[in-house]
């Protein structure tokens, strides 16, 4: 754990909180505002704490409304646990957008949260999916329930197609360059697959873009910290991301199976796939359907076999990659999902 960097993180969420208490959510672009609640963590099975952060959370919405002038708005939702903020709000319509299986979270209380969460879908008028997984639950408790797989910026990561964008400090590292990016979650991530797939093949460079989680300590991750063949770069902008996956020849989704990642449609996928990557991944089930560009493996054996098969295959061509996304961006989600809000 990296003490000093995780008291930084708590320091900023409670300077930001406080600033949002005090002034509001904080504009952040034209017509949008963002809003982060200074609430007591931890508290949504405790009836007086709960009930203090929903009175927080209600009174801040309470004013920016008023600040505005806004009447009756929409209410789009990724957790559960704001029924309790917008019961006395005058709302039009209430999505639920249901990313993650956040009652499979370590540290959850999954029978708390699937008991808010049924309250939640009694008062929503529209529901999304990310997986099919997460539909079916929904479906038991909901009659308008839609699945639509995870987006990508396709504009933004299709720049690592030009590989003249790469960044100027992968250039000393010997091809080929495999690229995990995202949250080094322990919970999340197949760190001993990793450390066994890279000691398989010492010669390929490992890249490592994102920081651990908080509070995490893990062994098998110090470990495949100090091969000389794996490469942790820590956090990266967003910008700076496609000139970082330019130079790249493989993109990987390492992902743990356990009742949480079950239900994960990684955003990676996609954004590896517009950069113009092959993808290899462990067995999850939105890979049933949705596996275009994308190999399958479990073992490190099995690991080291698809990357060398994607790495034969090479990088992907600006067709293929737009033929692989296919409507699954941004642009054309935000289309079909305001359709089905308001058909």
């Amino acid at each position: 754990m990296n003490s000093g960097r995780d008291w930084s993180r708590l320091y900023k969420r409670l300077a930001s909180g406080i600033s949002s208490l005090i002034f509001g959510p904080k504009k952040v672009s034209d017509n949008v505002w963002v809003y982060s609640p200074l609430v007591i963590p931890a508290a949504h099975h405790r009836p007086i704490l709960k009930m203090i952060n929903s009175w927080i959370v209600r009174f801040s919405i309470y004013r920016f409304c008023a600040s505005q002038n806004f009447h009756a708005p929409l209410i789009w939702s990724y957790h559960p646990y704001v029924v309790d903020v917008i019961k006395k709000i005058d709302y039009s319509k209430v999505i639920y957008h249901n990313v993650d299986d956040i009652s499979a979270v370590p540290g959850v209380n999954k029978q708390a949260f699937l008991d808010v969460e049924l309250q939640f879908l009694k008062q929503c008028n529209v529901v999304f999916t990310t997986t099919l997984t997460l539909k079916h639950r929904c479906d038991e408790h909901h009659d308008n329930v839609i699945f639509y797989p995870n987006v990508v910026d396709f504009e933004h990561f299709s720049q690592a197609q030009d590989i003249s964008n790469i960044d100027k400090s992968l250039i000393n590292y010997p091809n080929p360059r495999l690229i995990y990016h995202g949250v080094l979650s322990d919970f999340k991530l197949d760190f001993k697959l990793l450390l066994e797939s890279a000691k398989l093949r010492p010669q390929w460079q490992w890249f490592f873009i994102g920081e651990e989680r908080e509070g995490q300590q893990n062994r098998t991750l110090s470990e495949l910290n100090s091969l000389p063949n794996t490469h942790f770069c820590g956090f990266k902008s967003y910008d700076e991301l496609p000139n970082y996956l330019a130079g790249m020849d493989v993109g990987l989704l390492p992902t743990k199976r356990n009742e949480y990642t079950k239900s994960m449609f990684p955003m990676k996928y996609f954004e590896y796939i517009a950069a113009g990557l092959p993808v290899v991944s462990t067995p999850l089930s939105f890979s049933l359907n949705q596996n275009a560009g994308m190999e399958i493996a479990e073992t490190p054996d099995e690991f080291v076999a698809a990357i060398e098969k994607q790495l034969s295959r090479g990088r992907l061509t600006y067709e293929n990659t737009q033929k692989f996304v296919g409507e699954n961006t941004w642009e054309k989600r935000t289309d079909n999902m305001l359709k089905n809000i308001f058909c």
